[in-house]
């Protein structure tokens, strides 16, 4: 197979004659398949039905108390062991939540933004306008939730081994408004890829390196135990490397059960220094009078000394999804040299890079012949690509027969808007 920018003028019209024909076809079929948002399947629900029968009528936890009552607003004991067993943390150093990490996220933000997270004179509103650094491409919601709170974003790259330290201590060296940076440092929201050592390790080093002395590491770490090859590869520890930089309250973990148990009904986690966990309670205080403490004693008693398992029944249905999103790209597109794609070995997406200035075009042309994608921009803070070219695939959700011929439809869109791109330049 020739690379299609090697093709004449001639069999470039060909390719796009045949491009459209195959097109036209598709139109016809009424498609609706969707690859938009990373969701469990019904499949991997079922894995977790079990949990029902662990509370069997007894509602004490293991320090005696009734989860049915008020109370507890850093979670139930257990369930905090279970947190900390997923991030590698003290269980002291854990407040479990309820089903949302994005809650537990805008519980952190919002605090440091008004009241500040050290029980000091330190927020973020009392030096102007704060901003915050966001790896690119990203995972949407932290853009969304930033801009709901008037939060401004400064992006800097990623490649495989994670954020460019050098682009984010060149910004916050001297930028006192840099408040903090977004981090998904295992399975990273979109591209899959796993912070090196090396980039944990500056990331913990950045609190101290920043001009903001209120800088907070934002750890979203929602695949951390999502692999899909086993032994998994290990990420390092930041709160360990904290520990050695004296950062441990600059850093907030998060991560939940949601991809792990039931997604609308899990726990969620987060982690940090104790003067950072006093904040958070204290404000707390004014929102609830304890979280969902069944449900936590439910998941702890089900999954406390048994996630790698029930992870590895995860990957036994994902994986050959994934492997299907690779091998089409492969057969249909690597020949042609038209787009690069991750290769995750673990999480929840694939992401791909066509041509600059094409992404928009290829999701709308999915779009039309009834596949649905995740916006073009998505990834960006504002929903702006600079380059036009990140399409992000999500192939959890999608039954293996639709997940197949989703691919055949978003690789013959890449080829065809690429093929009418390189017409047009002619």
């Amino acid at each position: 197979m020739t690379a299609m920018t090697d093709l004449g003028a001639k069999a470039l019209t060909d390719l796009v004659n045949d491009l459209q024909r195959q097109y036209k076809l598709i139109s016809g079929n009424r498609l609706s398949l969707d690859l938009s948002r990373g969701k469990p399947a019904a499949d991997q629900l079922a894995l977790s039905e079990d949990i029902e029968s662990t509370i069997n009528d007894n509602f004490r936890a293991e320090d005696g108390s009734d989860a049915r009552n008020y109370g507890g607003l850093r979670g139930v004991s257990e369930a905090r062991e279970l947190g900390a067993e997923i991030l590698g943390v003290p269980a002291s150093q854990v407040l479990a939540g309820g089903n949302s990490s994005l809650s537990l996220m805008h519980l952190v933000i919002s605090t440091a933004l008004n009241k500040g997270l050290w029980q000091d004179e330190r927020n973020w509103s009392a030096g102007g306008e704060p901003s915050i650094i966001t790896p690119v491409p990203g995972y949407d919601r932290h853009f969304t939730l930033s801009e709901a709170l008037g939060i401004a974003m400064i992006t800097i790259p990623m490649d495989d081994q994670g954020p460019d330290l050098e682009s984010l201590w060149s910004l916050v060296e001297d930028k006192p408004d840099i408040k903090g940076i977004w981090c998904v440092p295992k399975y990273s929201n979109p591209t899959g890829c796993i912070y090196s050592n090396a980039v944990v390790e500056g990331l913990a080093q950045t609190p101290n390196k920043a001009a903001a002395d209120d800088f907070v590491v934002l750890w979203d770490n929602a695949y951390a135990v999502h692999d899909l090859t086993f032994p998994p590869q290990k990420l390092a520890s930041i709160y360990e490397a904290s520990l050695k930089y004296g950062t441990e309250d600059h850093i907030v973990q998060f991560t939940s059960t949601s991809k792990i148990t039931f997604a609308g009904a899990g726990v969620a986690f987060l982690a940090s220094g104790s003067r950072v966990l006093d904040a958070l309670e204290a404000e707390l205080a004014y929102q609830t009078i304890g979280p969902d403490k069944v449900n936590q004693l439910r998941h702890a008693r089900y999954l406390r000394g048994r996630i790698e398992p029930h992870m590895r029944a995860h990957a036994e249905l994902l994986k050959p999804k994934f492997n299907i999103v690779l091998e089409t790209l492969e057969a249909e597109l690597a020949e042609l040299g038209i787009a690069e794609w991750t290769r995750p070995s673990g999480g929840y997406f694939v992401s791909v890079d066509v041509t600059p200035g094409l992404a928009t075009k290829v999701i709308e042309l999915a779009r039309d012949v009834g596949l649905s994608l995740t916006p073009a921009g998505a990834t960006f803070p504002y929903g702006n690509d600079p380059l036009d070219r990140n399409v992000r695939i999500a192939p959890t959700f999608a039954g293996l027969d639709e997940l197949s011929e989703s691919m055949q439809v978003l690789t013959l869109c890449i080829k065809l808007a690429t093929a009418q791109s390189l017409i047009g330049n002619i």
